[in-house]
């Protein structure tokens, strides 16, 4: 099994002298990328909605959530840290694919409801602030895939920077935001009081509970703490826990803020002039400036939701990566795979747009939370398991009291969410008294199943039951091995582009033959001629590399080995392979190249299509 986010693994050392703040800083930002998720445009539609329907009563739904939170992305650091695996990793080790293949469709479920309030929140946002159109906004998040292949490309500190920058916006931007709004502090001390909940409150709550405690997050944040080289000895675990629980305290904290500014910001401003009606993000945006009187109000709201929009795409991104590698183990190229989980948002997104109208956009935003919450215990009981295993964690399994707090937060989790379906399974047998044969034979069987399965996911993890054994090997055992011998190739085939690379190939492949091989050097001229008329080209650049070409072989003549030139012409994914059967070679030998960022999305697929090509082996220096 691959690593979890391989680009980045254990690219930040942290096993150095540095003592005090300067060693904590280094495990400073896997937290802070996670919290971007507590603080995205699904938030903002549950707190707006929140704050103007029912005033400061739900802050204390905000507090529990952010407790739970902060207890839950601990434990996920903690598995990422000492079992070094991230949560769909560990998923896909220990149970069998009946079980892994239905957790990987629910949770790529979750990361398309959280990516729809990511893509049409930063949407809103851009339509706020410069008119542009919803359909637009949500094209546009596309490109996010773009800034991660440069960000990463970079290093994984330069990424943690660019969203920190954000997540200072929006912060920054509510601080001014509830300087205008001036909200009771009596009123908002009361908020922090538990109250009853039920029909609308108990839905907006919910969908706090499930914009709060996102279930992509534990994927991701199990993953971004082994970007970290920590020393993999007792104190040095010990020491990058308790570091990485300070940094989930810090930015949960701050998320907690910005959430409840939201809340009180919605509550001081609508619920309190009696528009309880305000539950949109634009008809929040909208009465800003008429009730606070301050022109900075509206513009400060809609640039804090651009930013919101855009950090959380990134890191929404992320972790869709994340589950698809872990469960699947799904081996593809890296701009592939982010495209392909950015689509899995914006098509989504832009239907909704597209059949439903704008006019619909808030209501998605809110039930596309309330689905997270929905999908918080196929992610929340599996982690209690694995980080309650002794025989994974060792030393590192949590404590009884912790295990009792986790249980107890997972329980408020699902009770919430039984209460939830049973309600709106309710509403639906009455909408649906004319077709009853819709909610007796198609919605009934699908809640039972969903039901059971999670049922059997409670058992399996309080009963410690492992339904796969444990193994070390996750690819299978080792063959029988025949007697072998030594061998000598008779013909390679090496590819040459005239760079610093062209010594090394020669020098690998003179190692694998001997006086009496034949070295076949390759190259092939791309020219926008030589792909059109192919070898019927006379240009300058094909004489010259005729030339060049000509140079190596000669000089292999000198040092007494047999070598030949073969030039090809047009695409080099097609013409190598081509080259290669004809020349009959056992052998090609071609140097990696060294491109970088976006030169890497545009050049470097030729050595996995032609190694996947050619029938003889391959030899990557």
């Amino acid at each position: 099994m691959q690593k979890s986010l391989q680009e980045v693994h254990g690219s930040i050392d942290t096993t150095g002298s540095k003592t005090g703040f300067r060693r904590f800083l280094l495990f400073v930002g896997p937290a802070f990328m996670v919290a971007v998720g507590y603080m995205d445009p699904g938030n903002w539609a549950s707190d707006i909605a929140g704050g103007s329907r029912f005033g400061y009563k739900l802050i204390w739904v905000l507090l529990m959530s952010n407790l739970i939170a902060q207890l839950l992305q601990s434990l996920s650091a903690r598995l990422g840290l000492v079992a070094g695996k991230d949560l769909a990793q560990a998923s896909r080790e220990i149970y069998p694919p009946i079980i892994n293949i239905p957790l990987w469709v629910l949770a790529e479920i979750a990361i398309a409801a959280c990516d729809l309030a990511e893509v049409l929140g930063m949407a809103i946002g851009l339509k706020l602030l410069f008119g542009l159109p919803l359909i637009w906004g949500v094209s546009l998040a596309v490109l996010d895939t773009f800034i991660i292949l440069f960000l990463q490309s970079r290093g994984m500190r330069y990424m943690e920077a660019f969203i920190f920058a954000l997540v200072f916006i929006i912060g920054a931007s509510f601080f001014v935001e509830l300087f205008f709004a001036r909200p009771a502090v009596g009123d908002v001390a009361l908020g922090f009081v538990p109250s009853g909940l039920s029909g609308d409150s108990l839905y907006i709550a919910i969908a706090i509970l499930g914009a709060t405690v996102m279930p992509h997050n534990l994927y991701l944040h199990s993953a971004l703490v082994q970007t970290r080289s920590v020393k993999r000895t007792s104190e040095g675990l010990k020491e990058a826990i308790r570091y990485n629980f300070f940094d989930s305290a810090l930015a949960l904290n701050l998320a907690f803020f910005v959430n409840a500014s939201i809340l009180i910001l919605s509550a001081a401003v609508f619920y309190h002039s009696g528009h309880h009606e305000v539950t949109s993000i634009e008809g929040a945006h909208s009465m800003l400036q008429p009730l606070l009187g301050e022109y900075l109000a509206p513009i400060l709201f809609a640039v804090a939701l651009i930013a919101s929009g855009q950090s959380s795409t990134i890191t929404g991104t992320l972790a869709g990566q994340i589950i698809m590698e872990g469960y699947l183990d799904l081996r593809i190229a890296p701009w592939l795979r982010r495209l392909i989980t950015r689509m899995i948002a914006v098509v989504p997104a832009a239907l909704v747009i597209y059949y439903l109208g704008e006019s619909k956009v808030d209501a998605m935003l809110l039930f596309s939370q309330v689905i997270l919450s929905l999908q918080l215990g196929f992610a929340v009981i599996p982690l209690i398991q694995f980080v309650s295993d002794k025989e994974r964690m060792g030393e590192f399994t949590i404590k009884p009291a912790i295990k009792i707090l986790a249980w107890i937060s997972a329980v408020i989790i699902l009770g919430l969410n039984v209460k939830l379906t049973i309600d709106t399974l309710s509403e639906w047998r009455v909408d649906l008294a004319n077709h009853s044969w819709v909610f007796n034979f198609i919605i009934l069987p699908v809640v039972a199943v969903v039901a059971l399965f999670l049922l059997y996911i409670v058992y399996c993890a309080l009963t410690g039951k492992k339904l796969l054994k444990q193994t070390k090997v996750p690819h299978g055992r080792a063959e029988e091995l025949p007697a072998l011998q030594s061998k000598q190739y008779q013909r390679i085939a090496v590819c040459i582009d005239f760079s610093g690379h062209d010594v090394r190939a020669i020098t690998e492949a003179v190692a694998q033959g001997t006086r009496d091989t034949e070295f076949y050097l390759i190259h092939i001229v791309e020219t926008a001629g030589a792909r059109s008329i192919g070898e019927n080209i006379k240009d300058f650049e094909t004489d010259e590399d005729s030339k060049e070409l000509m140079n190596y072989v000669l000089k292999l003549h000198e040092q007494g080995y047999k070598a030949k030139a073969k030039l090809g012409f047009g695409v080099p994914s097609k013409q190598i392979p081509k080259v290669v059967e004809e020349i009959d070679a056992q052998l090609l030998v071609i140097a990696k190249h060294g491109h970088r960022g976006i030169m890497d999305f545009i050049l470097g697929e030729t050595i996995a299509e032609v190694r996947h090509t050619v029938k003889c082996a391959v030899l990557l220096v």
